[in-house]
């Protein structure tokens, strides 16, 4: 699918600031667009939407086709008179530009469970008729997120595998007994849902009004504790104790020398295709309903992807397996006609890789943290060397913030040696023509300047940040997730820059 020449920002809602400890998709998140629309952006790029678990990673979510509840505005409800502000009297105090996920969900969660306490009496006939049409028509994922939600809780948490062996495997009396059993967390769990679509589509009607669309992401993979693999297991390839046989991961690349062992249980893609793909029609559908264009992330294992033993201690120890390739994206075609898919085809690609984006008619990606190093795909991520077809970056979430990597050390969130660092710094600075004191703008400039339709900027490189900000450290288990910014970083020189540069290079329309 043809994009038009644009940019946009990259702001999972998480970092929005808010006084609830975590971004909302309220006020705040209005007052972004806002600024995306002032400054002549058509783009807002997020990361996964749904709900997140142990590790606080959006591309580990107990359900790919819930949302997360952490992100529903209070402003909103108090709006709706399903919440009062003297509800929120007692709301703790929290950082305003960390993340502190434990306490910050104990917090939040037990708000919403007084909200749905009093949903039926608060909520106006419209906001029920709304709430009764959203469980009808999202039954086939809802209903088992639900109850797998609820099972959850009872179990103190504990994965699906240490359920009873009944709850388990999904025998249907067991399943029977504990809907009786669960009724009211079960219909908490919906409600909430329905609190955060019902937040989330007015979001986007906002943005729409403003030209700006969604560019949500979908992992190519589940998470193993989920409701999607515990609702359908034969679609897994899983060991009689529900256990996978096998994980995901990639061999060792640019961030760890022993790879990333990523841990979700690998599809039994024979019986997809026997379902004419339908879990994965039923999921891209869900997610385009909630945004306009989505990046697959590791889009390189739908041609081949890295099977790891499910006992392997690292990664290092897999093999290349083919994926269903060309067929899967004909049925999805079939099924739901164009597709307005942006591939990440970073990490370790070949030239089958490529014939299937260029079949399937996606951009790629292009990452210009990638352009200066010593590695031999270096020159593909230089300006030069770009098709219109692609989506230009200064970093992605898993990079370290552009003045973060510009003053990188060895060891420090990559597998770059010292010299390899000093090396790269100097072809940085002698392409650029610069001295390196606005190396952000600098890469700003050159990514708005290139053929590339698509062209986006995290929003801490956009404010000049360190290392400080970065967003992820693949590899790393904790301290993940939290960054948030402050509407005073944002000055007018900055938006004014911005502005300017969308302009002088076409992307502002």
């Amino acid at each position: 699918m043809k994009f038009n020449r644009a940019s946009g920002v990259l702001l999972h809602p998480t970092s929005l600031p808010g006084p609830y400890g975590i971004g909302e998709i309220g006020p705040e998140a209005c007052r972004f667009a806002d600024f995306l629309q002032a400054t002549g952006q058509h783009i807002w790029q997020i990361l996964p939407l749904g709900p997140t678990s142990f590790g606080d990673s959006p591309y580990q979510s107990p359900s790919t086709f819930a949302g997360n509840p952490l992100w529903i505005s209070f402003d909103l409800l108090i709006k709706d008179r399903l919440l009062s502000r003297s509800q929120l009297k007692n709301f703790p105090v929290f950082s305003a530009d960390r993340v502190d996920f434990g306490p910050v969900i104990e917090a939040r969660m037990a708000l919403l469970k007084k909200v749905c306490a009093t949903f039926s009496e608060k909520a106006t006939a419209e906001i029920q008729a709304g709430f009764a049409a959203f469980c009808a028509r999202n039954a086939d994922w809802l209903d088992d997120y639900a109850l797998f939600t609820a099972l959850k809780d009872a179990h103190g948490g504990v994965p699906w595998t240490q359920w009873e062996p009944e709850l388990a495997r999904r025998d249907a009396p067991a399943l029977k007994a504990a809907c009786d059993r669960h009724a009211g967390d079960i219909r908490d769990v919906k409600i909430i849902q329905f609190l955060f679509a019902n937040q989330w589509q007015r979001l986007r009607a906002y943005c729409a009004e403003r030209r700006i669309k969604f560019v949500g992401d979908i992992p190519i993979f589940v998470a193993h504790d989920s409701a999607d693999v515990w609702a359908h297991p034969g679609l897994f390839f899983l060991r009689p104790d529900g256990q996978p046989s096998v994980v995901a991961g990639v061999p060792p690349d640019y961030f760890s020398a022993t790879g990333q062992l990523w841990g979700n249980p690998l599809y039994n893609w024979e019986a997809h295709k026997a379902q004419n793909y339908d879990w994965w029609v039923a999921r891209l559908r869900r997610t385009f309903e909630l945004v306009d264009i989505v990046r697959i992330d590791h889009f390189r294992g739908f041609e081949a992807y890295w099977e790891i033993p499910g006992d392997e201690p690292t990664a290092i120890n897999g093999k290349w397996i083919k994926g269903p390739a060309r067929h899967l994206f004909d049925v999805l075609r079939d099924r739901l006609g164009e597709l307005p898919i942006i591939a990440e085809d970073l990490g370790v690609i070949t030239d089958e890789v490529d014939a299937l984006r260029d079949y399937c008619g996606f951009p790629g990606m292009r990452i210009l943290q990638f352009a200066f190093g010593t590695d031999e795909r270096a020159s593909e991520f230089r300006p030069e060397s770009y098709p219109a077809h692609c989506c230009v970056y200064t970093g992605t979430h898993d990079n370290d913030t552009t003045v973060g990597w510009f003053h990188s050390e060895a060891g420090a969130g990559s597998t770059r040696t010292q010299e390899e660092i000093d090396a790269e710094k100097k072809v940085v600075l002698e392409y650029l023509r610069t001295d390196g004191h606005e190396i952000h703008w600098d890469l700003i400039n050159l990514g708005a300047r290139s053929n590339a339709d698509t062209f986006v900027v995290p929003l801490q490189d956009l404010l000049g940040l360190g290392s400080e900000a970065r967003m992820n450290t693949p590899g790393v288990a904790g301290g993940n997730w939290q960054w948030r910014f402050a509407w005073d970083q944002i000055t007018p020189a900055i938006r004014d820059r911005f502005a300017y540069i969308t302009r002088a290079t076409g992307r502002r329309h």
